[in-house]
């Protein structure tokens, strides 16, 4: 059922995530808009004909966990073989190690694709992916050797192993160990929980990178190194050698990805697993940070990724299933649901949403890709503007997944409620995503506690005044409803910027409990507010390019519903942030006092 956006996609990355300047900064010409569409269209055609189909069936079957082995579903081996082959693991690694070295931009408009197809199923390459970028980052070069290759082709795959029983999102309470040996290497002992794909049949070895602590490593994070603990050791030719001391102790039963399996690792039960470390003692987090930041944007299109699957589903349904008379309807019999006013606002709420959430995503990773790319004063800047998109690009959009697959729900109406259809298997996928990879409170107070005040607020304000340019051009447009849509998104920029400066404001002055307070809805406002110029944006790239077609039409359209129906949240959002701080924290003390 699922069928790739091409055409979507590429859209908001020439014209909405402005491609061209990143094609520019990669080497021009080397980037053509040819490559460019060749590359989309063969990731869409294997995530619509080899993952797709897969992902009912490793939802029934799950993974399966005997003797410490575990078991993917049917078809989840051959598939993701046929997925490395085609180079798809490696496509923004360097060449120096197998890799095509294209933008992140590309990566993340394939990564929509594959979590379209199966959001189970991309997480495992999800995290070899950010493994990659730390140990290019981080690694001694005998390790990048010995490792880098066999994971930029897929051959071997990756994890994080961060969490622990009594040490959630709070690292400092890593109790993992470490101990040096005589040749340089370490003895790792302790137990890790939620690893996905901790252990699996889908490459013959798996490489994970492990947090843990020195005997004589400062207290909290500051004492916390990273370690690289293979699942075999190798040989001094690089073939598999004998077992490591890791092994997989559980698989948990969750809600949903059923095909993805989180697993219960334990280290050092027989002497202790052999690590090496990864970067410098005591400097780990800064490592895994590296992973963390390129995970952070991966979950964000899994949301995306969920929410364009439950899109075409509930538009599929709605055309098919008949209910009732509807206006406008000139049919036999009953009229197609899609024809009932509630139930296309349901539809194109779900569309508006998704653009949203693509246009944040692809806007974060072409700042990442400029970041990479630039040098000097340039590098700062989109470094920063990276920085301040990630917390966005990671919560709004894995909020949206959920919401958007919710309301796919309610359009197949008591057959959404059922497993047949697949529209509950997404809303069951899609709950993770605002959780793992740090938690989106979490997002929210990095957004205002640490990004916010980068050069002094200066970056937030100029991209919101960046933002503004947008909707002003769009509103001197001679385009019916334009000065209106331009209108309303304006005034939610107004939003935006008040609620910024409070805060900014509050943290000047100490407020922290209160500027925190009001973290989770500045967050939503900030993404729903840019949201809503990035569509505008698209709006007018489309009336200015002359494209006439239905699909360019709906953009248009999409483009001014949200600014008419779903954009007018952002003023409660500010009073929110602004005002209701001191109630919360009210409620908070009477309730501890209770």
């Amino acid at each position: 059922m699922y069928r790739s956006p091409v055409s979507e996609i590429g859209f908001t990355l020439k014209h909405v995530a402005e491609f061209d300047r990143v094609a520019e900064a990669y080497g021009g010409d080397e980037l053509s808009d040819d490559l460019v569409e060749a590359i989309l269209e063969e990731a869409g055609r294997f995530a619509a004909e080899e993952i797709a189909p897969l992902n009912p069936i490793a939802d029934k079957h799950g993974t399966r966990l005997e003797n410490g082995e575990v078991t993917t579903p049917p078809g989840w081996k051959e598939a993701y073989h046929a997925w490395a082959e085609g180079g798809w693991n490696g496509l923004t690694a360097s060449p120096e190690f197998g890799g095509q070295g294209l933008p992140t931009m590309l990566w993340v408009a394939t990564y929509e694709m594959w979590n379209s197809a199966s959001m189970a199923f991309a997480i495992g390459p999800t995290l070899t992916a950010g493994a990659i970028e730390a140990l290019s980052a981080h690694a001694s070069e005998d390790l990048q050797a010995t490792y880098m290759e066999k994971l930029v082709t897929g051959e071997w795959m990756a994890t994080m192993n961060l969490t622990e029983p009594q040490a959630g999102s709070d690292l400092a309470a890593l109790r993992s160990r470490a101990e040096r040996n005589e040749d340089g290497t370490y003895s790792i002992f302790g137990q890790k929980i939620f690893i996905t794909y901790g252990e699996h049949d889908l490459t013959d070895n798996i490489v994970h990178l492990v947090l843990a602590r020195l005997p004589d490593a400062p207290a909290g994070t500051r004492g916390i190194s990273l370690f690289l603990v293979p699942k075999f050791l190798l040989n001094e030719d690089g073939s598999l050698g004998e077992r490591n001391d890791v092994t997989c102790a559980s698989v948990e039963h969750k809600l949903g990805i059923h095909g993805s399996p989180t697993c219960t690792m334990v280290y050092g039960d027989n002497g202790g697993a052999k690590g090496w470390i990864v970067g410098q003692e005591n400097k780990g987090l800064a490592c895994m940070f590296t992973m963390m930041n390129n995970a952070r944007l991966a979950v964000g299109v899994q949301g995306l990724g969920v929410a364009e699957a439950a899109l075409q589903r509930a538009v599929a349904y709605a055309l098919d299933r008949r209910q009732g008379k509807a206006s406008g309807w000139t049919g036999e019999g009953m009229a197609p649901i899609a024809m009932h006013p509630d139930v296309r606002r349901n539809l194109m709420t779900m569309r508006a949403l998704t653009g949203v959430a693509r246009a944040l995503c692809y806007r974060c990773a072409a700042a990442i890709d400029m970041a990479h790319q630039s040098e000097g004063d340039d590098k700062k800047r989109w470094s920063e503007r990276a920085a301040l998109l990630t917390p966005v690009a990671k919560a709004l959009p894995t909020d949206i997944g959920v919401d958007v697959a919710s309301l796919g729900v309610q359009i197949h109406g008591g057959m959404g409620y059922v497993e047949e259809t697949g529209a509950a298997q997404l809303l069951r996928d899609a709950r993770i995503a605002p959780i793992y990879e740090g938690t989106n409170g979490i997002q929210a107070i990095d957004l205002v506690m640490r990004k916010l005040p980068l050069s002094e607020g200066n970056e937030v304000r100029g991209f919101i005044e960046e933002l503004r340019a947008i909707v002003q051009e769009a509103g001197a447009q001679n385009v019916d409803g334009f000065a209106d849509m331009a209108a309303k998104v304006a005034s939610s920029l107004d939003d935006l910027s008040a609620a910024t400066g409070w805060l900014l404001e509050a943290l000047k002055e100490g407020r922290h409990d209160e500027a925190m307070a009001g973290a989770t809805p500045y967050l939503r406002l900030f993404g729903l507010a840019s949201g809503g110029a990035f569509l505008a944006q698209g709006a007018l790239a489309t009336v200015r390019g002359g494209m006439n077609g239905p699909t360019s039409k709906l953009r248009v359209q999409v483009a001014q519903f949200f600014a008419e129906n779903l954009i007018s949240e952002t003023a409660a959002l500010r009073s929110t942030v602004m005002e209701g701080a001191a109630t919360l924290l009210a409620a908070d003390a009477a309730y501890m006092e209770s």
